[in-house]
């Protein structure tokens, strides 16, 4: 992986200067360090820090094609391009490198966007057309890749962190206070709704073009179930067919000119993914976060694993002090605020990797969202229908918010929004209350009902949490950003193209029902991962919460919730924020890892983030 940045002339504007450029790319120094680029012709700047993988010596960027008519800068991996490259050297295209990514440029030449559906891997790119005069960019089908950009009025500015498209002169900082809201009512952030005014995200599966002024978007992949579950093959088929099909996504993701590791969470998820890993090639390095209270500890599952597989096993021990150390560097990695700490775990687990030379990573993240892993699954499951209040009337109004949110009133997803948006407001400020209609998240679309309506319950969840929790957030600014802030790239077998299609057409039976979750996994994990890793119930990753670090009386932090800064600040009432502080000071109070929302987290960390991109308070 890498960082890209870059801008078009949109209108009658002078260029981005090289100076400018080369400040945009420096803050990407840290997804990129082995190599820089840069070009600016006919109005368009480009700008990558590579971090190599494939190709160490050649592959530098922005690469052009053969007449220097199209010019690309991309941040990812293409896992099948080997048997890309050999088509296109059938089709007579001359290469310039063995780099992964180079096929992309080539089959742009041949096919335009339509080269998307070829692509299996993680990637989010931009390509100069001269011909055309245009830019096409695009993010890969999953989300794995960030990508962000903003309409200046007279330029196009993209990058694949925000923190560069502010460096650009005509960018203005300012708090988009929907995405704020988001945050406080979705698992995080959804695209393409960003934290910055004016800046947006490009969805996952989506790709622009910009050409004459005017900026397109296009939708060319969906996570889509079928209306009706059938069966078309025998129950046994499934778990076998999906272990070959996750073996092949491992094997592709093991390609690579430097090694490549795993991580070990003690789930089944990694295990799986770590033991078709160990099939691969010689033993690999596997890493695991331990942490001192046996309550959440899972080393013992973790060196199981490893112990199977003979990896080369490495641990870190996680500490209350760790978060502390650690929370301030990841929102500037994340450019959001979080409502878990589990990011700075995170970025400790990656700066393990990197500190004993592995630079890329496999991980399992998607098995829950796509096989049932969540409690949720099981509720559908039983057939449990909304949640009702009593209240005729506030269930009237849950309903047709429901129906607004997802198209079907009777879907329930996570909580009863009507009923939290009336408790969120008074964590607001007056001045924030005063406008919140203007601001309230729920007012606007998030997912696209078509992917929903008709589809079973549990089909339905799956979308959903693909959509809301996993490209934005597990991907995003859990997974790219803090793996990456070490300049180690993750990659995620289970969100193979083929995995993911594969997916959609398991029934739902299989997946979830009276004996547990993830019921077609764990058969495919059979004789892979040990029974009592494949056994054990599911267990969320936690990390400690705000009252945990509110008690360890660290200045900075009781500053930032301090009153007089809350005020300042213009976002929040200071005096809801004080009774939460004071509610999370008392040693009785705790909250539940994954019942409850960390109000106080989500303020806390909004602050750093305020003051890390020197974003002004709201009047």
């Amino acid at each position: 992986m890498c960082g890209i940045t870059g801008s078009m002339v949109l209108r009658n504007a002078r260029p981005t200067t090289a100076e400018v450029l080369e400040r945009m790319s420096d803050t990407l120094t840290h997804r990129g360090p082995d190599a820089a680029g840069t070009l600016i012709q006919d109005g368009v700047a480009l700008a990558c820090r590579r971090l190599s993988l494939v190709d160490l010596a050649g592959g530098g960027q922005p690469m052009s094609n053969e007449d220097g008519s199209v010019t690309m800068v991309c941040n990812g991996e293409i896992f099948n391009h080997v048997e890309l490259r050999a088509l296109l050297l059938a089709r007579g295209h001359r290469f310039g490198s063995s780099c992964d990514v180079e096929v992309i440029l080539h089959l742009y030449e041949d096919e335009g966007p339509e080269l998307l559906a070829r692509l299996n891997g993680q990637f989010a790119f931009a390509i100069h057309d001269r011909r055309r005069r245009q830019l096409f960019l695009a993010r890969d089908h999953a989300g794995i890749a960030p990508l962000y950009y903003t309409d200046t009025g007279e330029h196009f500015v993209f990058g694949s962190e925000i923190k560069s498209i502010l460096e650009h002169p005509g960018v203005p900082r300012d708090v988009d206070l929907t995405g704020l809201d988001q945050v406080l009512t979705f698992p995080g952030l959804v695209s393409p709704r960003t934290m910055f005014r004016g800046i947006e995200s490009v969805r996952n599966g989506h790709y622009l073009i910009v050409r004459d002024g005017v900026v397109t978007d296009r939708c060319y992949w969906a996570l889509d179930y079928p209306r009706d579950e059938v069966a078309h093959r025998p129950d046994e088929f499934y778990p076998e067919h999906l272990r070959e099909l996750l073996t092949r996504a491992v094997r592709l993701r093991m390609r690579a000119d430097v090694e490549v590791g795993f991580y070990l969470s003690g789930g089944l998820d990694s295990s799986l993914i770590g033991a078709l890993a160990s099939q691969s090639g010689p033993p690999a390095h596997s890493f695991s976060i331990t942490f001192p209270d046996a309550a959440i500890d899972e080393s013992g599952y973790q060196r199981l694993m490893a112990t199977k597989v003979g990896s080369v096993h490495h641990e870190a021990v996680f500490t209350e002090q760790d978060t502390v150390a650690e929370l301030q560097r990841m929102v500037r990695h994340a450019e959001c605020p979080v409502k878990e700490t589990y990011n700075t775990c995170s970025l400790v687990l990656s700066a393990l990797a990197r500190e004993h030379g592995v630079k890329a990573i496999l991980t399992g993240e998607g098995a829950d969202e796509l096989f049932g892993g969540y409690p949720g699954y099981r509720f559908d499951a039983g057939g449990r229908g909304p949640v009702v209040s009593g209240d005729p009337l506030e269930d009237a109004f849950e309903d047709d918010l429901r129906a607004r949110l997802w198209g079907d009133p009777d879907l329930f997803y996570e909580r009863r929004y009507h009923a939290w948006r009336d408790a969120k407001v008074e964590l607001y400020s007056a001045q924030a209350r005063a406008a919140f209609e203007e601001f309230d998240c729920l007012h606007h679309p998030v997912v696209d009902h078509e992917r929903l309506v008709g589809r079973p319950r549990l089909s339905q969840r799956s979308y959903l949490d693909f959509t809301l929790r996993l490209s934005d957030h597990l991907l995003t600014d859990h997974g790219d950003r803090m793996a990456l802030a070490n300049s180690v790239e993750a990659r995620y077998p289970f969100l193979d193209r083929a995995v993911l299609d594969f997916a959609t057409r398991i029934p739902n039976r299989l997946k979830v029902g009276p004996r547990g979750e993830k019921l077609v996994l764990k058969q495919a994990a059979e004789g892979l991962v040990p029974p009592e890793i494949i056994r054990r119930e599911k267990y969320g990753f936690r990390a400690p919460a705000s009252p945990r670090l509110l008690r360890r009386n660290v200045e900075w932090v009781d500053d930032l919730l301090s009153p007089a800064r809350i005020a300042r600040q213009g976002y929040f009432d200071p005096a809801v924020v004080e009774r939460l502080r004071s509610r999370s000071l008392d040693a009785a109070f705790d909250l539940h890892p994954h019942l409850d929302d960390d109000l106080l987290l989500v303020v806390l960390t909004f602050g750093i983030l305020l003051d890390t991109f020197n974003l002004p308070g709201h009047v």
